[in-house]
């Protein structure tokens, strides 16, 4: 068969991708190894229970909402939603919790209760933090494809404001005098797999977004969102392949020409890559025709921590528990080096848990509760050995849910599935099991990053985490606002050369 376009993947930014550019004329061909579209953020179903395997916070939904309205949808008309208030409970292991809200005024009572002296601060990091995402929006928005797109005047106006040589530790210390109200306002670098005091400051607006556009929780979890993209790309005319996993591609030179799955060979034009980046270049790209990317760069490279995963559907409920807390563990520091630099398991892990059914009801039957477990963990190392640890460290996250009030859990569990390191390289295809891909440290950002149009092949694009601008919902849809551009631009060019014929749809 033959297409204009082919996606290997339907996680969220294949689909974004395949809505914009089936709204643009192209025929587009999705390619899923899974039964279900979203990857990632796609459910786990079971007994009446309901998990996203994935993402469980919706932040920043201007871009998708942006990307509906681009194809004549609204968003929020189309996928029910709440805001939640709180946002989610924060509770320290050294001591004190915070309701997290978006209400200015009751987040600073909510910080005057544990730390007096920084309850005004809040304000001042709110007002600085809007000047910042307005002055980043641009790099968020644009590919970064060499050194020279550093010298557009929207990138020399915003270094002053982003603070590339600090840490985001650094910068929250600048504003709150409490280790615990800088590890508030900066464990979201778990979003990017990374320690706070390891990424770049200018990720204080990850934390920000969460105040300044709320947190939400779609009904149904975030797959229902994905599921939606996926209703909006068939009504498109997006055609797609479910079930069938992409063993191999033919080239000519450097451009792939066609793949080819269990069932069939797909002709293409031009291809996006939303598959893990690393895993899919090792499996489908020959190493001897990757330049800047072979095998050996990949491996040399940083890449995020993984997640240790327990999903429960369990007897009761739990309506004194909110829908999001995070537990942070007593010594933070030393449970993000263990994760981070000794490829440890820790004796006192920071967790997060979703028991989302205080919100959303339609997620367990009636009386029962789904809990999501997360613990940030190392990404596969000969340290840890997934088959001996698995048990022991389920057995600690259990314990560590008697400290957010969640107490004779084992006697009520109905439903359970555990996802490990391991789990995530084996059966879900993420190189060395980094949850978060490739590290968002100041080496590996902007035009160090795999680029939007992949430079080591020709009519590739890349979506997804492991390229520009990076891990999380809203950067993920926005790679694939901006890998779309690109070739659709580039496929004018081809047209007019007379390279490709005219949009087949």
């Amino acid at each position: 068969m033959k297409t204009d376009v082919a996606i290997i993947g339907a996680g969220p930014g294949g689909l974004a991708a395949a809505m914009l550019l089936a709204h643009s004329g192209l025929k587009t061909t999705v390619i899923e190894r899974n039964p279900r579209v979203g990857g990632r953020t796609s459910p786990i179903e079971q007994d009446g229970f309901r998990f996203d395997i994935g993402p469980t916070f919706f932040l920043y939904p201007r871009v998708l909402e942006d990307i509906y309205r681009q194809v004549g949808l609204d968003l929020f008309d189309e996928v029910a939603m709440t805001k939640l208030d709180p946002q989610y409970s924060l509770v320290f292991g050294g001591g004190g919790r915070i309701d997290a809200t978006p209400d200015i005024e009751r987040m600073k009572a909510e910080i005057a209760k544990i730390s007096p002296g920084d309850a005004e601060a809040f304000q001042r990091y709110m007002d600085d933090n809007r000047v910042k995402l307005k002055k980043f929006r641009p790099i968020l928005e644009k590919p970064f494809s060499s050194v020279f797109d550093y010298v557009d005047p929207s990138v020399v106006a915003s270094a002053t404001h982003l603070k590339p040589w600090r840490s985001l530790g650094q910068e929250l210390e600048a504003y709150f005098s409490d280790p615990r109200m800088v590890i508030a306002f900066s464990f979201q670098s778990k979003y990017l797999g990374m320690s706070p005091f390891k990424c770049p400051s200018l990720f204080s607006i990850l934390s920000f977004l969460e105040y300044e556009h709320g947190v939400w929780h779609p009904t149904g979890g975030c797959s229902a969102v994905t599921e939606h993209m996926a209703t909006v790309c068939k009504d498109l005319g997006v055609e797609f392949l479910m079930e069938e996993d992409v063993e191999s591609m033919d080239f000519e030179g450097k451009k792939p020409v066609s793949l080819s799955t269990s069932k069939r060979t797909i002709e293409f034009d031009q291809l996006v890559i939303n598959a893990d980046f690393a895993r899919a270049m090792e499996r489908l790209v020959p190493n001897g025709i990757r330049k800047r990317w072979s095998n050996e760069t990949i491996e040399k490279k940083k890449f995020s921590c993984s997640t240790f995963m327990m999903y429960l559907g369990v007897k009761g409920t739990f309506p004194e528990v909110p829908h999001h807390t995070i537990y942070i563990a007593d010594d933070y520091q030393k449970n993000l080096r263990e994760i981070e630099d000794d490829h440890t398991l820790s004796d006192d892990p920071s967790i997060y848990v979703q028991n989302a059914c205080v919100t959303d009801p339609t997620l367990a039957p009636d009386g029962k509760s789904t809990l999501y477990v997360l613990a940030p963990v190392s990404h596969m190392h000969e340290n840890i050995d997934w088959t001996v640890e698995k048990d022991a460290f389920r057995a600690k996250c259990i314990t560590q849910l008697e400290k957010i009030g969640i107490t004779n859990l084992e006697e009520r569990i109905e439903f359970e599935q555990v996802v490990t390191p391991l789990d995530w390289d084996q059966k879900h295809q993420l190189y060395k099991g980094a949850t978060f891909n490739l590290a968002h440290n100041l080496g590996q950002m902007l035009h160090l990053r795999p680029h939007n149009r992949f430079e080591d092949l020709e009519s590739v694009y890349l979506v997804g985490g492991g390229t520009h601008p990076g891990s999380g919902l809203p950067v993920i849809f926005e790679s694939a606002r901006i890998s779309s551009k690109l070739l659709l631009k580039d496929r004018d060019k081809l047209v007019k050369r007379g390279l490709v014929a005219e949009a087949s749809k």
